[in-house]
């Protein structure tokens, strides 16, 4: 594998944890596993994870912060998802996803949205039903154990750890600010993975 095609060093994968399944696998996430361990975990391809988080880039990159819309419902991920919205102006929802969000315009939290992005999509899975019954793109962070219906942009990856959602949601945002032209480069990106990453 060629680390310079890689979005951050190889060794910063792999300590994040990013590739460590579960010991469950369905049958569409089994492409992206690489081998599965003597203890029974699968372990995630690095390479096509990592495509994958380009992919998810280039999709954010064509949408304004306001009409996207991140849902965290699993508590691992609420501190990056909340820096992720705090450095690129993106909405989010931690918790739990108020059912009709997306599609009752009566609601007092009525919100519009052109691309959803979830981490999960079994516990965030109203609001993925949502975002299909609008025709409403959805970006999700897939384990060994996820089904994917109603997924339009599969990101393989280890969905449950702090770390492994700290390094996803990191990436995510500086890449996502270089493109739209909210920094220059890395280094005006001002936090760091740690930062990210939940106590």
């Amino acid at each position: 594998m060629e680390e310079k095609q890689l979005l951050v060093e190889l060794d910063d994968y792999l300590k994040a944890g990013i590739h460590i399944g579960t010991k469950l696998r369905t049958k569409f996430m089994s492409k992206f596993i690489y081998k599965v361990r003597s203890d029974g975990l699968s372990v995630l391809n690095v390479e096509q994870i990592n495509d994958r988080i380009k992919n998810a880039i280039n999709l954010l990159s064509q949408f304004d912060p306001k009409d996207i819309l991140v849902v965290c419902r699993r508590e691992n991920g609420w501190k990056p998802t909340k820096l992720f919205s705090k450095s690129t102006g993106i909405n989010v929802i931690i918790g739990r996803y108020p059912p009709g969000l997306l599609t009752n315009a009566d609601l007092e939290d009525f919100i519009e949205a052109k691309l959803i992005v979830v981490s999960d999509p079994w516990p965030d899975k109203n609001a993925v039903e949502d975002a299909a019954k609008l025709g409403i793109p959805v970006i999700a962070f897939c384990d060994t154990n996820n089904e994917c219906a109603n997924i339009d942009l599969v990101v393989p990856c280890n969905n449950k750890g702090k770390k492994s959602l700290a390094i996803l949601f990191w990436i995510l945002a500086k890449e996502y600010m270089k493109n739209k032209g909210m920094i220059k480069s890395d280094k005006d990106f001002k936090y760091s993975i740690d930062d990210f990453t939940a106590e």
